[in-house]
């Protein structure tokens, strides 16, 4: 296996990749280079919540190609596609959250929220959650939980803690000495941890009090994976930041930041360029943006998405190898009795022609987070697919 990627010239992330040749991918499935159709249960871990090939994400694509690719580093020019995409995410926002920086990925937005936390309150500590995961670049790493995957790379960024989601008695952690807070709305690499909403609503009040900004970020659990725009939705709290990534782009890299006009404008002075990046807002990730921020919009997808979560859950919870299940929209972590059952698992459904898959920090559940537009007669297949699986259980 260590050879797939390296002997042609790419490098690996794991020594045990899937090692599927993809030809093209319709719908919510793939086709192998062999012939082969696999069911994406995953989306590309939160990314294509619209499937494979949406048609009008595609001609948004080819006619932002046909105008132009990149023409200058972001914050120069004024280009169409830049703020098509920004007026329809901040038309779908509370009114506080009205300016965007489109940057190149999830991970990114979240760099620039830590800068913008530091810049706006001149403060210089963070708190983020116990099981967070907020992405894979210093800043970014120092703010997630997994200690894992962090100690090779220390040392990282300073003055960070950590708190325990829904318990009430760590929020007096939170003082006048913190810059902001981060917190995936739901927690998704820690296995679908979904927050108390007295909780969050006591965590809202805390930052207010204090005077640390409120950063939820939804690089996987926004953009209509929880059956909703936003996450938070959910939960009737607004957060002061938020960060946003994957499904965004319609199939294509992109990230958000978005906050307030009057916080934002404190990253173009003091100094000059306070976040800049080259490919910010790239206008083809831009066009695409938009168009799937229309496709999202569609008032039967969020709706139809709840109920193949709803169906999803009540069948799988017949299944008796299955201890707990979390959902919140298409958005589940299925808890199975050990690490090797949920590897059995998920090999068997890709045999049949079904791809779930892992959480890095959440071993004992499996994943599946399948596109909104999942027709009851693929989600039935899905389920035959995951039973005949679940029965070679011993």
């Amino acid at each position: 296996m260590k050879s797939l990627f390296f002997n042609q010239g790419l490098a690996q992330t794991t020594p045990f990749p899937l090692g599927i040749e993809i030809a093209r991918a319709e719908g919510i499935y793939f086709y192998t280079e062999s012939g082969n159709r696999i069911m994406d249960f995953v989306s590309g871990v939160g990314v294509s919540n619209l499937g494979h090939g949406n048609l009008k994400i595609k001609e948004a694509i080819h006619a932002q190609v046909e105008k132009h690719l990149h023409t200058m580093v972001y914050g120069e020019f004024i280009q169409a596609s830049q703020t098509k995409a920004a007026a329809l995410l901040t038309g779908l926002l509370p009114e506080r959250l009205n300016c965007c920086y489109f940057v190149n990925s999830g991970t990114e937005a979240n760099e620039a929220a830590i800068k913008l936390v530091k810049r706006a309150t001149g403060r210089k500590k963070i708190i983020s959650f116990i099981g967070s995961y907020h992405g894979s670049t210093t800043g970014s790493m120092a703010i997630s939980y997994n200690e894992k995957k962090k100690s090779a790379f220390r040392p990282l960024m300073p003055g960070v803690e950590f708190i325990r989601l829904n318990n009430w008695e760590d929020l007096n952690l939170i003082t006048e000495e913190i810059a902001g807070v981060f917190l995936e709305t739901v927690q998704g690499d820690a296995g679908v941890r979904i927050p108390n909403p007295l909780y969050l609503s006591a965590l809202r009040k805390k930052c207010t009090e204090v005077g640390a900004l409120l950063v939820f970020d939804e690089i996987q659990c926004g953009m209509g994976r929880t059956a909703k725009h936003f996450a938070f939705e959910h939960f009737n709290v607004i957060p002061d930041i938020l960060t946003l990534g994957k499904a965004l782009g319609g199939g294509l890299p992109i990230g958000c930041l978005v906050a307030n006009k009057n916080q934002m404008e404190l990253l173009s002075f003091d100094p000059l360029l306070g976040h800049i990046s080259t490919f910010a807002g790239h206008p083809v990730a831009c066009a695409a943006a938009a168009a799937f921020l229309e496709e999202l919009n569609q008032p039967h997808i969020l709706p139809h998405a709840e109920a193949i979560g709803q169906y999803l859950e009540r069948e799988l919870s017949t299944f008796k190898h299955v201890k707990e299940i979390r959902r919140i929209g298409l958005y589940f972590a299925v808890d199975m009795e050990s690490e090797e059952v949920v590897q059995q698992m998920v090999d068997s459904n890709l045999e049949q022609g079904l791809l779930s898959f892992w959480f890095l920090s959440c071993p004992w559940s499996f994943r599946i987070a399948p596109p909104l537009i999942t027709t009851f007669e693929e989600a039935e297949k899905a389920i035959n697919i995951m039973r005949k699986s679940h029965d070679k259980i011993a």
